[in-house]
């Protein structure tokens, strides 16, 4: 268990915060952090894993221009899935990740590159990327995981 995970729903609970998550290159590992908590019932409405294209325009509303003029790891599809999550949830706040865990990569789009983006109701979609390097897939994932509970901790 993740101690990040325990403040998060601490917080979110005392905050009346329920949260969502869209996964692309963590494919669920950020949703199975928060409920690894017991009492994660409370705060956790759902977790979308949308690893396709397809999947992040028919689960979350991405684009299919946003996805071609920008590949589905940039912070345009980041905040995409964000506000997607948020919109077809009944949280009030949501993480998006997606990104290139390894291996593999190109010049553009480096293995360990992964694009945040965090929703919350009444607020500005914020976006970050984060080149966490070549360290292995299985590293650059739980990094991933860890950021973005970093993030939602620190929107409450």
């Amino acid at each position: 268990m993740r101690p990040a995970a325990v403040t998060l729903l601490e917080r979110a609970n005392a905050a009346g915060t329920v949260i969502a998550t869209a996964e692309s290159c963590t494919g669920g590992m950020i949703a199975a952090a928060i409920t690894d908590v017991a009492g994660s019932s409370a705060i956790f409405d759902r977790g979308f894993v949308t690893y396709s294209n397809a999947a992040k325009q028919a689960m979350l509303g991405v684009r299919s221009a946003t996805l071609d003029a920008h590949g589905a790891v940039s912070e345009d599809v980041a905040r995409e899935m964000a506000e997607g999550a948020l919109a077809r949830s009944g949280a009030t706040l949501a993480v998006a990740v997606t990104g290139i865990a390894g291996p593999g990569g190109s010049e553009f789009k480096p293995e360990g590159r992964v694009c945040f983006g965090l929703a919350a109701a009444g607020r500005a979609t914020r976006t970050e990327t984060i080149d966490f390097g070549p360290l292995g897939r299985a590293l650059v994932r739980s990094r991933t995981v860890d950021h973005a509970l970093a993030l939602l901790l620190s929107a409450l």
